[in-house]
């Protein structure tokens, strides 16, 4: 296994691309993704702005505001990877959308600073775009229909954006930026800073997502090895803590709540090497809220009570 592909989303046989590199990495980089580069600018400046402000102006947005939500700030420490916590802090957001389900409803906004939100909203608009443009190219990998996904799984999806701000750490810090771990949902699309810190684990050990200028990171998660029988592999990655302050944007592109998350017809089950945590996308029966709230629940025990269907 070599280094992490970069796929041309403007070039012919995108799906093929997309396909191997799936099955080969389960990470690859979206060049030509057409999302506005003035938009990423003001989205990176309002960020650094909202993380070098004191702790109690970022708290007055903080998690435990935002109820079943599940929006908002929160401290360094404050999430968890396998049981223990990030040397990171974030700021959690997601589609507006009407409250009543959980991790549905209004984002946190503060005050300070001023255009965040519609900064936040607007990116949040064109990643799904984007999303979607990605999971058409899956879907034509797999030779299916292209819209077989956002019929079955994503007409109204679950999308939840992050940004997350890793201070600074000295050499020989014990701990992870994040720890080792799958990402849940189908896709998830990574800006990153210029400073480095993203480990993607291969069969030849950890490599390095270095940032490539005008590109974004995207991975696949648990559910598209599920649907797709284990051919696509959701692949572990972590985050080395760094000498410098690091900013990240990952955006995720999930199914609906109620999803069924029945493989793909004729999928066949494949074998590898046992995961990180042991656990077997494959077995899972129900729905992807289901699969997503038990997972949350371990991330942030803090906030489990009011992520209750």
């Amino acid at each position: 296994m070599g280094s992490i592909p970069v796929i041309d989303l403007d070039r012919a046989g995108v799906g093929a691309e997309i396909g191997a590199a799936c099955r080969a990495h389960g990470f690859f980089y979206l060049a030509n993704h057409g999302v506005d580069h003035a938009l990423q600018q003001d989205l990176e400046r309002h960020s650094r702005e909202f993380f070098g402000q004191p702790l109690e102006a970022k708290m007055t947005v903080e998690m435990a505001r935002g109820g079943q939500a599940w929006r908002g700030y929160f401290p360094p420490g404050g999430e968890l990877t396998s049981g223990v916590p990030d040397l990171k802090e974030g700021y959690y957001f997601g589609a507006e959308s009407a409250p009543g389900r959980p991790l549905h409803g209004p984002n946190l906004f503060p005050e300070h600073p001023a255009g965040l939100r519609e900064t936040v909203l607007a990116y949040i608009e064109a990643m799904t775009r984007l999303g979607h443009r990605v999971l058409r190219g899956v879907a034509e990998s797999l030779d299916l229909e292209p819209d077989y996904f956002e019929r079955r799984y994503t007409a109204d999806p679950l999308v939840l954006f992050r940004i997350f701000h890793y201070p600074a750490q000295p050499p020989g810090t014990p701990g992870w930026g994040v720890g080792e771990h799958t990402d849940y949902g189908l896709l998830t699309i990574l800006k990153q800073d210029d400073h480095g810190g993203l480990e993607v684990r291969t069969p030849a050990g950890w490599i390095d997502a270095e940032p490539i200028p005008d590109t974004f990171v995207c991975n696949i998660g648990d559910m598209l090895d599920r649907l797709t029988g284990g051919r696509y592999r959701s692949t572990p990655h972590r985050v080395r803590p760094g000498g410098h302050n690091r900013l990240s944007w990952p955006f995720f592109l999930d199914p609906a709540l109620d999803a069924d998350v029945t493989p793909v017809a004729d999928a066949v089950l494949a074998t590898g090497p046992p995961r990180w945590d042991d656990a077997d996308p494959g077995e899972f029966r129900g729905t992807y809220g289901e699969y997503l709230l038990a997972k949350v629940g371990r991330v942030f025990p803090d906030l489990r009570s009011n992520l209750t269907p």
